[in-house]
């Protein structure tokens, strides 16, 4: 075993050395652990989606519109439950860097197709019985610090009131999801408000419906029920194309790019850099060390220790800079997820990205410190009281 009284004194041999290479490994495993949870966010809403539901949008483009009259048609099919509307809204609140989601749905058919929609504020009652009505999620009334009852402006953006004004809606209660495929950051309002002001001519926007959620029967197939209704609608006047719920989040993951080749290039490529980094330092100070090995040596110390003392040094080192990599990134957990709440709602540090964290600071020190380790093993004594030093 390593004397460590000693393994500390020489690691602190040449201080600022040794201060600036665990603060290179600090900012690498804080950006493997930023980088590691972006993605986990991404995939989480994929992986939390429900198998019951099914989502059917135009087979041009999410943003051409369905046509009103595929509601009752889709209610009829084999195997489909209950239909409710989305129409993505694209307004903000006060200025445009106040961006969020706001959706036009039937707010009645909403909390069915969603159970893990739950109120924590507010009733459903309130919610169905006013068209001004709304109900907003949890980080978002705290983002705003908006309470039940508050009025909440947003300015349309898609569909603009054609005096100039906000929308208006009041807030009837504050909702949290309990899993990451709808986040809590979201605006939901009643679709006939948005229809009544379009058809009265208060508002102007796009016809029709942005996507439909159905929620399958018990036990109905997915696959006969997405061909069903893409057949139904072959002919138009809007051809459709209906996917799984998670096939549909993978759609705006594929829209940022292809991230985890992004990540795992970004995070290998600041490993790879901080290895070698940290490597070139155990080899200066093992040559620095070359006559203070031999004169260990000469005392009686064996092999194993001198092992022991230079991958010790490289441990103690990589493991001060890693571990103070990922407590920065777990204090920062909160900053980020405000700051990315809009694009990667749901941002935090998972266990597995802090396992990862500590599991490559305890290879970069086992593989910065195992050559200069090898070398002072090898070492014999006489070859190393001769050395300059």
């Amino acid at each position: 075993m390593p004397p460590f009284r000693l393994v500390w004194k020489n690691l602190l041999r040449h201080r600022t050395r040794a201060l600036l290479t665990a603060a290179s490994l600090a900012v690498a495993i804080f950006l493997l652990c930023v980088l590691r949870s972006l993605l986990v966010v991404l995939e989480s809403g994929i992986k939390a989606s429900a198998s019951n539901r099914l989502i059917v949008q135009s087979s041009v483009s999410l943003f051409v519109y369905l046509p009103e009259s595929y509601e009752a048609k889709l209610e009829r099919i084999e195997g489909v439950e209950r239909v409710v509307r989305w129409n993505w809204f694209g307004g903000y609140y006060q200025e445009p860097k106040n961006f969020f989601a706001q959706f036009a749905t039937d707010v009645e058919d909403l909390f069915e197709v969603y159970p893990e929609i739950e109120l924590v504020e507010g009733s459903q009652e309130d919610f169905f019985g006013d068209r001004r009505a709304c109900v907003i999620g949890s980080e978002m009334a705290r983002k705003f610090n908006m309470r039940v009852g508050d009025t909440m402006p947003v300015i349309g953006g898609l569909f603009p009131r054609t005096d100039g004004q906000p929308w208006d809606f009041r807030i009837a209660g504050i909702y949290h999801s309990v899993k990451p495929n709808v986040d809590n950051n979201t605006l939901f309002f009643h679709a006939d408000f948005l229809q009544k002001a379009l058809e009265s001519g208060a508002a102007n926007g796009p016809e029709g419906v942005g996507i439909f959620v159905l929620r399958l029967e018990p036990g109905a197939d997915r696959v006969r029920v997405a061909e069903t209704v893409d057949a139904l609608f072959a002919g138009g006047p809007q051809r459709t194309q209906t996917t799984t719920e998670a096939e549909f989040q993978a759609q705006f993951v594929s829209m940022v790019g292809n991230v985890p080749f992004f990540v795992g290039s970004i995070g290998g490529g600041v490993l790879i850099a901080i290895l070698l980094a940290t490597l070139n330092t155990m080899l200066m100070a093992a040559r620095e060390q070359t006559r203070d090995i031999g004169v260990l040596k000469a005392l009686g110390f064996r092999d194993g220790t001198v092992f022991g003392l230079m991958l010790g040094q490289s441990m103690l080192l990589t493991g001060v800079g890693g571990m103070g990599g990922l407590l920065i990134a777990l204090s920062s957990e909160r900053f980020f997820a405000q700051l990315l709440g809009t694009a990667f709602p749901g941002y935090h540090i998972a266990a597995e990205t802090v396992v990862e964290a500590v599991i490559a600071t305890l290879l970069i020190g086992v593989l910065a410190g195992i050559v200069p380790a090898l070398r002072a093993r090898k070492l014999s004594v006489l070859t190393a009281l001769r050395s300059v030093g």
